[in-house]
């Protein structure tokens, strides 16, 4: 076989040709090839010079990964520092705390105090109810329904008391963040960014329609008196809103993690994994726990408040049946389905999170499969399952009952015999129109009795006279 060696100017080296063929060596694999085409346009597009690029709209895309939970509610906590109900202060973000000499506490005093000034200066010019010409007893119970109107007033103080209490439940969500997102590899997926915006918007415009219905339809209405109504009306739903973010956001957190979960056990290995998941779970329960105790006498007096509203306008409403309804009804019509509404939305919120938070968790772990399992996981699922029983995580009010669906049940049943017990005052109380009536009537009867005894006693003294002259003349 002989050698042709030649092309020495076209190759690096001198190559041997066998046979007066050229072989080349191989291109590498992993050599870089850059396509040179054009991307089809998308059709019916008209580009414009002065286009721009839009910006994100965070209303709707709410990207957050520090402190989620405060962020998501945040419309409404700021909100209600706003109004001077809630001083929190932030130190970083994920740190909440209260201080009595911050700047949100001392703007909170300031705001009370002239919200206390100015009822004082309203209590001198009383609100005059709408009177019929009776002045029936049902008409002093409504009186008394606004000054019961200004009994939110106590809830502030108190709300300052608890807000140490309820940074420290913030402050726990933001471990729990942490924990979630050290197990998963993601930030928690909490939505409610823009549910916290709508409320904050919506509650304070209903709350002053609701106001200025009730003193239209009851009251002398004067524009300077219902200032303070409408701020305690607000101060009574926003807090409504605001327990319900708190049981939405346990309830979101409970789904995500009963699914993250079993998610998981489809490709667990090491029971581990298990026990961590059964750790961010009582974190979970006890957040739940913590959050009825932060809130304990806040809720407790507000709960307390919706009972008694309600009691005095459906009195109101039924101490009119009698007469037909009358314009005084629509105000209260809409002061008791409000109060009703709020009162069951704040019961069933909470029933709705302990169920997810405990029960529906416990679905998922005894609908899971065992059998393929090792016997250390095993192990580790039988102690979750009885974490899940041994860990209440029902919302209670500082022990003093729980908040659910029984608690709504319970205050309707003693409602109404608040209601029997009215509606029997009423009934015993008679009108002052029918007592002149009886009056009338009984002096009527009187006089008419004397002037027949008197013209009776005539008749006889005349026929006895009578009677006498002829029987002196029969004598003689």
């Amino acid at each position: 076989m002989s050698y042709y060696h030649s092309n020495k100017n076209l190759y690096s080296k001198t190559l041997p040709i066998p046979n007066g063929f050229v072989h080349f060596d191989e291109k590498p694999k992993n050599k870089i090839v850059f396509l040179d085409v054009t991307p089809i346009k998308t059709p019916n597009y008209k580009s414009s010079k002065n286009a721009i690029v839009p910006l994100i709209n965070n209303l709707i895309e709410t990207n957050i990964y520090k402190d989620i939970v405060y962020k998501n509610i945040g419309p409404v906590f700021n909100l209600l520092r706003l109004m001077g109900i809630l001083p929190l202060t932030k130190k970083s973000p994920g740190l909440n705390q209260f201080t009595v000499t911050s700047i949100s506490m001392v703007y909170s005093a300031v705001l009370y105090f002239l919200l206390i000034t100015y009822i004082l200066y309203l209590s001198l010019h009383k609100v005059q109810i709408l009177r019929t010409a009776e002045g029936k007893f049902e008409e002093a119970v409504i009186e008394y329904l606004f000054t019961v109107y200004l009994f939110p007033t106590i809830v502030v103080p108190i709300m300052w008391y608890e807000t140490r209490k309820i940074a420290g439940v913030l402050n726990g969500w933001v471990d729990f963040e942490i924990t979630y997102k050290k197990l998963s590899g993601q930030a928690l997926p909490l939505y409610l960014y823009r549910k916290s915006l709508a409320i904050a918007f919506i509650i304070p415009i209903l709350s002053t329609t609701s106001v200025i219905i009730t003193h239209v339809t009851m009251v002398d209405f004067k524009l300077v008196q219902i200032i303070p109504y409408v701020f305690l009306e607000i101060l009574t739903y926003i807090l409504g809103g605001y327990w319900y973010l708190l049981c939405e956001t346990l309830s979101m957190c409970a789904k995500i993690l009963a699914e993250d979960f079993q998610l998981a056990l489809r490709h667990i290995g090491p029971a581990g994994k298990v026990a961590e998941y059964r750790a961010l779970w009582l974190r979970l329960s006890k957040l739940a726990r913590d959050t009825g105790i932060a809130n304990c006498y806040t809720f407790t007096f507000v709960n307390l408040y919706l009972f008694l509203i309600i009691t005095l306008s459906i009195y109101g409403l039924l101490s009119q049946i009698s007469e037909g309804f009358g314009i005084k009804d629509i105000g209260l019509a809409v002061t008791a389905t409000c109060s009703i509404f709020l009162l069951f939305f704040i019961c069933d919120e909470a029933h709705y999170a302990s169920q997810n938070v405990r029960t529906n968790f416990q679905k998922k772990l005894l609908m899971v499969e065992l059998s393929w399992m090792n016997a250390d996981a095993q192990t580790e699922v039988n102690m979750f399952l009885r974490a899940t029983e041994m860990n209440p995580s029902q919302i209670s009010l500082g022990g003093f009952f729980d908040v659910n669906r029984n608690l709504f049940k319970s205050l309707l049943a003693t409602m109404v015999t608040y209601l029997v017990v009215l509606l029997q005052f009423q009934i015993s109380i008679p009108d002052d129109n029918q007592g002149e009536k009886e009056f009338e009537g009984r002096f009527f009867h009187n006089d008419t009795t004397t002037t027949t005894t008197v013209e009776t006693s005539s008749v006889a003294t005349t026929m006895t006279t009578i009677l006498t002259t002829l029987a002196k003349k029969y004598k003689q």
